[in-house]
């Protein structure tokens, strides 16, 4: 029978992610908190029985919706002020975080405890960036600041704001559920001022965990640097600290592949096994002394035992939405076998998800958390069933049961496997939109390598760390093997379907818990018609003669994507986020290319290229292109650089004149001439113009004045579009009066990074535009900008108005 109280706090946990969906806070958010908690609180003393459910629901609801409502309008109310962007602001306080590493240096959360600019005004925590190489290649001389530290800095702030792509990973959620409402860097001069280390017992405990966090960081480092050669360490510190800045970008494509990637840090599998050891370690030593066992019995030793080395656990991992997860479910486990009472495995899993969304209303915004709870949600769905089977066993004895007990464990964890594979397929498409075909098996082989041989290696490296045992020597030897066979996996083929729509995620989520019903259960085989939409769903096609723009959000860079009836061509294909000096073919996954171009094209159906132009050699349009190409299929590239034909088979050479057709939609070349030398600088960029039948376009590249004066010279009537990319992101050498009357587009576009460095577009350029009525549209204000050109016209849709979010930064 449904508990009154079970129905409460589910609905408590709708209502909560029912308000991460809103572009805007709702009014009188502690009166829906209130008023739900009063009508749940009276409803079974004056409603009957058939009114208490759905009342319960309501007030449910309403409780989980007005406290992130709450929770939201307070830490929204921390907005960092505009005027004080991009401005010197010295300040002191604390590194309240364990520093992350990155190739020039760290990322930490910083505590504000004062801020020495007369009249500032920031928010109290910030996510800061330290170098110690700068993009020259010049050492800073101050030492990195540590866990815990004490310090007085300059820094230079933004607002949080990231990159605003569809199916892309969203920035401003992720520093907003962290509560860090502003990021920036730390300036050279004045020199940062180390201050000591803070008092925890004055401040929070939590930094003492992050200290001892980095002491055990630092002892993995030098342990496994006397090997030599350990290229898995950054596993090894990520099992055991949660720590993942150390481990490759290369290891962790191979981990997506092979649908390994959760194994490879701190999951709720991990806590428990914790608990498990510790429990039984603690549980047997106690029953050897009869006394203590006279005092308190070894059973309630252990459990407490297990739980409290659970939650030592997840503290020194940094408290993930998995570790959370299992730490709730352990301790709610634990009070109830305390108590002596029975409580079902459902409900616990229940209690711990309520928990965990009125901790932290934004842990629903993570991928991670619907992966969590919904594998936990499918094992207890499948092991209700189990309970008739290990009573039956448990009647055998050892000696006929040897066989038949190794049989049914066997069973046990194939089944669930198996169980949690299928729970895992609609999220995994709605999230990631990729399946890897190997993932059973490889899971088959690394679950209990990991869990039960690799993690407990690393925590007895962690717990022992003082002693001189080659134990993470001896973690890193048994890991390699693992790692070569999933290495070796991860070339297998993928299942890689286009973003399905929510209603087939959920009919493949109720076809999942029919599959997962017992052998012989009427209807079962339905779940696999359930299945079928999300398979094999179908993006809509574009009719003969028409034409889809769309400029990715990749910030200060360039990326568009045409599509037409049957075709797709890219024009650039982003940045690379690499520091000068690196090699960008060893590289490939740290640039736009990987991390908003290929997700894109995967979520909308794209398998293929036919054709790839960079318009000319910078990194913020170049920096990309290899990823791009090992990610899919390229039929064509075409670029002004001389010496790309040496390097990819398939590439030539962009010249004036150069046109093709495809679905009625044509593609011309209008820059640079056939004399022209080339050397893939600004003014060779390819320039390209579309023709379909619901408008033109014309993309620039980074061309310069002189490059628009001889187009306007050689054929002004050519360069008439009605949407423009406008020439070099709006810099003030490109877009002459002359050229953009020429143009005589009703949209410009502008591709663009958030505060960037260069001030593009340039506010002369934009006034510019603005007096020929020409609208204006920035991929920094706007996030991706998606233009169809139909017969009726040219519609413009904006990525961050048509996603609004409450916590995302609006558009000027």
């Amino acid at each position: 029978m449904v508990h009154p109280t079970g129905i409460f706090l589910l609905a408590t946990a709708l209502g909560v992610c029912a308000l991460q969906g809103q572009a805007e806070l709702p009014a009188r958010n502690l009166a829906w908190l209130a008023g739900g908690l009063v009508v749940f609180a009276v409803t079974p003393c004056i409603f009957s029985r058939r009114f208490t459910l759905p009342l319960c629901l309501l007030a449910g609801f309403a409780v989980g919706w007005g406290w992130a409502a709450w929770r939201a309008e307070i830490r929204l109310a921390e907005q960092m002020p505009a005027e004080w962007e991009a401005r010197d602001i010295r300040l002191a306080g604390t590194i309240a975080s364990l520093p992350a590493r990155f190739d020039r240096g760290e990322r930490f959360e910083f505590q504000v405890d004062e801020i020495l600019t007369p009249n500032a005004k920031i928010p109290t925590r910030l996510w800061l960036s330290f170098y110690t190489l700068g993009w020259r290649g010049e050492i800073n001389p101050t030492p990195p600041p540590r866990a815990g530290e004490r310090w007085e800095f300059t820094v230079r702030l933004k607002r949080p704001h990231g990159r605003a792509n569809p199916h892309a990973f969203d920035y401003e959620a992720w520093l907003f559920e962290r509560s860090l409402r502003a990021t920036g860097y730390v300036r050279n001069a004045p020199a940062p001022v180390f201050k000591g280390v803070a008092d925890w017992t004055n401040s929070s405990p939590m930094l003492a965990v992050h200290r001892l966090r980095e002491k055990l960081r630092d002892h993995f480092s030098a342990a496994l640097g006397k090997m030599g050669n350990a290229p898995y360490g950054g596993i090894l510190t990520a099992l055991a600290i949660g720590d993942q800045s150390a481990v490759p970008q290369q290891q962790w494509t191979v981990f997506n592949r092979t649908g390994t990637t959760h194994l490879m840090s701190i999951s709720g599998l991990h806590v428990t096994l914790v608990a498990g050891l510790a429990g039984g370690l603690l549980g047997g030593l106690w029953r050897r002394h009869p006394r203590l066992c006279l005092c308190l019995p070894a059973k309630r030793v252990a459990i407490s035992g297990g739980v409290l080395a659970a939650l030592a656990y997840g503290l020194i991992s940094g408290l993930s939405v998995p570790a959370q997860r299992a730490c709730l479910m352990l301790v709610a486990a634990a009070l109830a076998l305390l108590g002596n009472r029975q409580i079902g495995i459902g409900r616990i899993l229940l209690v711990a998800l309520t928990c965990v969304l009125l901790f932290d209303p934004w842990a629903a915004l993570a991928a991670g958390f619907w992966l969590s709870f919904g594998v936990v949600a499918a094992l207890c769905w499948v092991g209700q069933r189990q309970n008739t089977q290990e009573a039956i066993a448990e009647e055998m004895t050892f000696a006929q049961t040897l066989r038949q007990r190794s049989l049914r464990y066997l069973r046990v964890f194939l089944h669930t496997q198996w169980a949690a594979t299928l729970a895992t397929l609609p999220l995994l498409f709605l999230f990631f939109q990729r399946f890897p075909l190997v993932s059973p098996f490889a899971n088959l082989l690394a679950i209990p390598w990991v869990s039960f041989v690799i993690t407990p290696l690393a925590l007895l490296g962690a717990l022992f760390f003082w002693l001189p045992l080659p134990i993470l020597s001896f973690a890193h030897l048994l890991l390699t093997p693992l790692m070569s066979m999933l290495t070796w996996l991860a070339d297998m083929p993928m299942l890689t379907p286009i973003a399905p729509p929510l209603w087939s995620v959920v009919l493949a989520g109720c076809g999942v818990l029919l599959l997962l019903l017992p052998r012989g259960t009427p209807g079962k085989g339905a779940g696999l018609v359930m299945l079928l939409p999300l398979l094999f769903g179908q993006t809509p096609e574009l009719p003969s003669g028409q034409m889809r723009a769309t400029v990715l959000d990749v910030g200060q860079g360039q990326a568009v994507l045409l599509e037409t009836a049957s075709h797709r061509l890219l024009y650039d294909a982003g940045p690379g986020y690499l520091p000068v000096g690196e090699d960008s073919e060893t590289q490939i996954g740290r640039d736009a290319g990987a991390q908003v171009v290929l997700p894109y094209l995967s979520a909308s159906g794209a398998r293929a290229l036919d054709a790839l132009v960079i318009s000319h050699r910078d990194n913020d349009h170049f920096g990309g292109m290899n990823s791009i190409v090992a990610g899919v299929p390229v039929k064509r590239v075409i670029s002004s650089i001389p010496d790309l034909p040496n390097r990819f088979p398939n590439a030539e050479i962009c010249r004036k004149g150069q046109n093709w057709t495809w679905d009625n939609v044509r593609f011309e070349f209008l820059h640079p001439p056939v004399e022209q030398t080339l050397r893939g600088e600004n003014g060779d960029s390819c320039v390209l113009k579309v023709t379909s039948a619901g408008g033109r376009l014309l993309l620039t590249g980074d061309i310069t004045a002189r490059e628009e004066r001889r187009l306007l010279a050689e054929d002004r009537a050519a360069l008439s579009a009605e949407v423009v990319l406008v020439p070099h992101h709006g810099s003030r050498t490109s877009s002459t009066l002359p050229f953009a009357a020429a143009v005589g587009a009703d949209w410009a576009l502008v591709s663009v990074g958030y505060r960037n460095r260069f001030n593009h577009p340039r506010p002369e350029i934009a006034a510019r535009y603005k007096n020929l009525d020409t609208r204006l549209l920035r991929t920094d204000l706007d996030g991706a900008l998606i233009l169809d050109f139909a017969e009726q016209g040219i519609t413009a849709r904006r990525w961050r108005q048509e996603e609004r979010r409450y916590w995302r930064d609006k558009a000027d």
